[in-house]
């Protein structure tokens, strides 16, 4: 199971195990080591939360669809793994898992994380490694210099030269004074010129902040998402603000389609999901405070999971799969 958990966290930054915790990253910049000269490239740094416990449906779905199997049979694999995992580390064990980090418990009995320092989860630093920098040896030049000077002395020795009338001087002085008008005109025309042109650099600096911006947006910007207006009623703004009531005695398998720090985008995201023909809904606030909408429900999980393997197909690769009883 471990294996499947390390893959999702190249694309999540949560993956949660059920019955035992979270595995959360966060993105960490490059930084030096001055007093062993190393250099480390950008990251994700790899946590572990115990309190986040309640199954998301993330790493049950992924690994029932990796398997081929029914959501049902994969979550008791699951479930009975982690019951494994606690037996282990309940008798004194330390728990390796590959490619994430070791678990053991304390003398308190509290559940404690190393993660490993051997993989780098930022998709976006791939091929960069760690490396360690020959320091630079400068040569201080001025002061051999200065010794060279106390031990030979230099002695200079005036030299008399004839003046003639045909002397150039003259002619030196006035070419002196030529070429350095050429040069103050040459310097101050570059200064116009570049005074000129910045206002293209910082436009064009501008664009490309903005471009990067856009590049780095994720599906959980805080702000307004902004989509093309549409004219909705008011029954049917209000009937959006209520989240999915679960059918009584089943379990109800959505697959969601995103979530929303703003209710109202989470609004938007629905109407567009139904004029594309989806029976898209509202699910509700999950516990991080996320508006979660889905695009379809079911209570046959094999009918959830073919669905699930359409809308990736057609729609979206990070579609998953929420069971709530």
């Amino acid at each position: 199971m471990e294996k499947y958990i390390a893959d999702l966290l190249y694309r999540y930054n949560c993956v949660t195990v059920p019955k035992l915790g979270a595995f959360l990253t966060q993105k960490k910049s490059a930084y030096i080591l001055e007093n062993s000269n190393s250099f480390y490239p950008p990251s994700k740094e790899l946590s572990f939360n115990e309190q986040v416990v309640s199954n998301d449906g993330l790493l049950v779905s992924y690994m029932a669809e990796v398997e081929k199997t029914s959501y049902e049979e994969m979550l008791q694999h699951v479930e009975s793994c982690v019951d494994e995992w606690k037996k282990q580390l309940n008798k004194g064990e330390r728990l390796l898992l590959p490619n994430i980090g070791d678990m053991w418990l304390n003398e308190e009995g509290k559940l404690q994380f190393q993660p490993t320092q051997l993989v780098n989860y930022l998709t976006a630093s791939y091929g960069l490694n760690s490396f360690v920098s020959t320091p630079v040896i400068r040569e201080v030049l001025k002061e051999e210099v200065v010794a060279l000077e106390e031990r030979i002395p230099f002695i200079i020795t005036p030299e008399r030269r004839e003046e003639t009338s045909t002397s150039f001087r003259p002619y030196l002085k006035y070419a002196a004074v030529v070429l350095l008008s050429l040069s103050l005109g040459f310097t101050g025309f570059q200064f116009y010129k570049n005074n000129i042109g910045n206002p293209q650099v910082a436009r064009q600096d501008a664009k490309e902040e903005v471009i990067r911006n856009i590049q780095e947006a994720t599906f959980f910007n805080t702000r307004p998402m902004e989509l093309s207006p549409l004219t909705i009623e008011a029954s049917k703004k209000n009937e959006l603000k209520v989240a999915v009531a679960p059918i009584k005695g089943q379990k109800v398998h959505h697959i969601v389609a995103g979530a929303f720090r703003i209710e109202a985008n989470a609004s938007k995201k629905v109407l567009q999901l139904r004029d594309k023909g989806y029976n898209a809904a509202y699910i509700g606030v999950n516990a991080h405070g996320l508006h979660q909408i889905s695009y379809d429900r079911f209570t046959d999980a094999k009918e959830a999971l073919q669905f699930l393997r359409e809308i990736k197909r057609i729609e979206s690769k990070d579609a998953w799969m929420l069971s709530v009883k």
